[in-house]
């Protein structure tokens, strides 16, 4: 912990002092760790701002707005940075509406004017509920929903509203946060679906174009998934729902793909074109109990970069849209929450009084994942392990071997134009480590396409030259040797697919 406030305090000093902004482009920014990678560095990943990327697979979470945990305007100037371009909020019905029939939406409009103005696209969540209203449902996590005929009048004019306000702005919309927190009995699935539905058939009566989430499960309940599809199957009603969220927290990032794949098997009995999407996720970046989940462990700024990059490629590799909570720490203890110190998930430090003190290490980590990983980039869907470095490939199928026992998590992607691949490799079998050890690792791609392979660390950025003495190509057939593959990811990839400054 002594190393850990040492290197807060000098880089807060030197952010003061230099003026640095959210764009740290060098390969000596603040996300360099002590990783000695031995092979010729080329540069560093060019990070790229959301007006210079198109679409992707990621969100980010700008949650608890609507109950002033966080300060919008302290980090804002963060976001396009990042490269990154949808962002989820809360609406806050109970923050705009504090006298019933009137609706102040000063605080909101200046959010997402702001985020639409920098290029970023809202994912909107209509929750929480409004206590003027009897019945009205809570503003916090754990909260029950609104349940009396007054209140659910009332719920249904705001989210009229607020759809018929933002909808030129706003494209995707959510409904209700985590129903399950904590596995409380409140809010019963047949409750959730009913209002899942009626929110939804709003949105869409004023919106026919809006893609709108559904159910928003705090940790993956099969049982309480399955109730809750098969009442929206039951009233035809999964037509109008274009992805299914999920908040599976696990300290391995790479340990819950069972479980998803478990829900995509219930999901698929009742509407197999209905997607998955994770809508939230993140690791602390230090520990200590009542921080929110995943708090009582020894995270540091390192591991948190490993587990949030972890998360992100291996949805990708998985096909799932991923939302990482959150851009910036946020002080729950101040609204009563049941998490009761600051949730520090946030990939900017703050602290209590809200203030966006710098960049983590997982910011310019997330940073690079989004800078290279676009939808300019289309998934191997056929990758597959061999024993065989010679065994035969169909057309599009990939094959690989490695030189390891050692679990890793291998995904490929080729270039829609140009065909040329990337794939992120790292060890996935435990909790990120402390240790940066890397272990060197022989692998062999089937049906690989390469011109000038190059080695990058997704956590630093660093880009480096694979020399000829470490890759061989015998047709379609490329091998790298001792490759250097720790607990974090690196890539190996075609030089033409990394943006690369010097």
């Amino acid at each position: 912990m002594k190393q850990q406030l040492t290197y807060r305090t000098v880089f807060g000093l030197l952010l003061l002092l230099s003026g640095i902004s959210a764009r740290a482009q060098s390969a000596d920014h603040p996300a360099t760790t002590d990783i000695k990678i031995d092979l010729p560095q080329l540069g560093a990943i060019k990070p790229r701002s959301v007006t210079d990327i198109e679409s992707s697979n990621w969100l980010i979470g700008c949650e608890t707005l609507d109950r002033d945990m966080a300060d919008y305007e302290q980090y804002k100037t963060y976001l396009a940075p990042l490269g990154i371009k949808r962002i989820r909020l809360q609406a806050g019905w109970a923050k705009t509406e504090k006298v019933q029939g009137q609706y102040d939406w000063a605080w909101l409009d200046r959010i997402i004017n702001d985020a639409v103005q920098r290029g970023l696209q809202p994912w909107l969540e209509t929750s929480y509920g409004n206590p003027v209203y009897p019945g009205g449902g809570g503003i916090n996590l754990s909260a029950g929903l609104p349940t009396s005929p007054e209140a659910l009048k009332a719920w249904d004019r705001w989210v009229e509203a607020l759809v018929k306000r933002y909808k030129d702005k706003v494209k995707e919309w959510e409904v209700w946060n985590e129903p399950n927190f904590g596995d409380n009995t409140i809010n019963t699935p047949e409750m959730v679906a009913d209002l899942n539905i009626r929110t939804a058939d709003i949105i869409k009566r004023i919106q026919p174009e809006a893609k709108i989430s559904g159910l928003s499960m705090g940790h993956i309940d099969l049982d309480y998934a399955d109730a809750f599809f098969k009442i929206l199957h039951q009233k035809d009603k999964m037509g109008l729902f274009d992805n299914m969220t999920y908040h599976d927290y696990f300290y391995n990032p790479d340990a819950n793909y069972g479980h998803v794949a478990e829900l995509r098997q219930v999901l698929d009995k009742y509407a197999p074109n209905v997607k998955l999407r994770q809508g939230e996720n993140g690791s602390p970046s230090f520990g200590g109990f009542g921080r929110g989940a995943l708090g009582d462990y020894n995270w540091s700024e390192l591991t948190q970069a490993k587990w949030n990059t972890r998360r992100m490629l291996g949805d990708l590799g998985h096909d799932i849209e991923c939302s990482i909570l959150g851009i910036i720490d946020m002080n729950y203890a101040s609204a009563g929450s049941p998490i009761t110190k600051l949730n520090v998930k946030g990939i900017i430090e703050s602290d209590s009084t809200k203030r966006a003190i710098r960049p983590k290490m997982a910011y310019y980590a997330m940073q690079h994942v989004a800078s290279v990983f676009d939808n300019s980039l289309k998934r191997i869907k056929s990758l597959k392990p061999t024993h065989n470095v010679k065994a035969p490939t169909a057309p599009g199928e990939v094959k690989y071997n490695k030189s390891t026992d050692r679990s890793l998590a291998v995904y490929g992607y080729e270039h829609k134009q140009s065909k040329k691949q990337v794939y992120s490799i790292w060890m996935n079998e435990c909790i990120p480590a402390e240790s940066n050890q890397t272990k060197p690792v022989t692998v062999t791609f089937l049906n690989g396409n390469f011109d000038k392979p190059v080695y990058v660390d997704i956590i630093t950025g660093r880009v480096y030259d694979i020399p000829a003495t470490d890759w061989s190509k015998t047709g379609t057939t490329y091998t790298f040797k001792n490759i250097p593959v720790y607990d974090a990811p690196i890539l190996i990839a075609d030089a033409s697919i990394i943006p690369t400054s010097k």
